[in-house]
């Protein structure tokens, strides 16, 4: 894994072509620690659509959860959320345009073996409709919609195949280091689903088999004639590992996690520090 040596600057190392598309992650990268969007980077944004550069936002976050920028808008108003598992049009009140979702059977078979490698997982079942959680599970924020029960109960269906899409299980524990808890969840469940994590805690995050946000940034980029090499990608935590992979130039913020560390091709300043604001400066400046 890559040494967390010096930051780079923009300025040490230009992309080899002109970015089509900037593809960037929210929370610990473009958000600053307070979840707001600097006046710097509001406006850099601005430049980017104005210059001709799709600027899309990639999230861990599910659709509901994207107040923080829905006032700040780039021109197509569209975001990949829910880590891959679904791309919306947040200027239609989030209406979902593709979804990729968890199966049940598989979400029911990963809360069985979870709750058997780490007694007193506690889960979460973020739908397409909204989260419910178990009793037992810290929410982030109380949900009086929610319905609070057993993850058997919330994944259960009357009729099988007419509830909600399930866009991510999440999995907490009270005692266990987040990133110990990923590696023996990844090691329980095998390639059944896509476990991630994203928070500071130990919160996990699992998709269906193989979606990630690179997967669903591929499909979005082949669908408008970008290629990968034309991708200026941002981010922060393991669940930006494949995406910051996947772009052909890929910045980890200095206040990364090693596993973006070692993925990014170049690194910038911390969110705080405004970082992706630095970088698209200096690229709309090469432009």
């Amino acid at each position: 894994m890559r040494e967390n040596g010096p930051v780079t600057t923009p300025t040490d190392a230009p992309p080899p072509v002109v970015p089509r598309l900037i593809a960037t992650d929210l929370d610990g990268t473009l958000l600053r620690d307070d979840k707001t969007l600097s006046a710097r980077t509001i406006a850099a944004l601005g430049a980017a659509e104005r210059a001709g550069v799709h600027v899309l936002f990639v999230t861990g976050r599910p659709p509901r959860w994207m107040d923080a920028v829905v006032s700040h808008l780039p021109a197509h108003a569209t975001a990949i959320c829910a880590n891959g598992a679904a791309v919306v049009d947040l200027s239609a009140g989030s209406r979902l345009i593709k979804v990729h979702p968890l199966g049940r059977a598989e979400a029911l078979a990963v809360v069985h073996r979870v709750r058997s490698a780490a007694p007193g997982t506690t889960f979460a079942v973020e739908f397409t409709t909204g989260v419910h959680y178990e009793p037992l599970y810290p929410p982030l924020f109380q949900d009086p919609r929610a319905t609070v029960a057993a993850a058997e109960r919330l994944l259960d269906e009357e009729v099988p195949g007419t509830g909600a899409p399930v866009l991510k299980l999440l999995a907490h524990h009270t005692q266990i280091a987040p990133d110990a808890f990923l590696t023996l969840a990844r090691e329980a469940v095998g390639d059944l689903v896509s476990f991630t994590r994203s928070s500071p805690s130990a919160l996990l995050e699992a998709g269906g088999a193989g979606v990630s946000k690179a997967r669903t940034l591929a499909e979005y980029c082949a669908e408008r004639g970008v290629l990968a090499e034309e991708v200026v990608a941002f981010g922060d935590m393991p669940n930006d590992v494949e995406m910051l992979h996947w772009a052909g130039t890929s910045y980890a913020m200095a206040n990364a996690h090693p596993a973006a560390l070692s993925a990014a091709s170049r690194r910038t300043l911390t969110n705080e520090e405004d970082g992706v604001a630095v970088v698209l400066e200096h690229l709309l400046a090469a432009r």
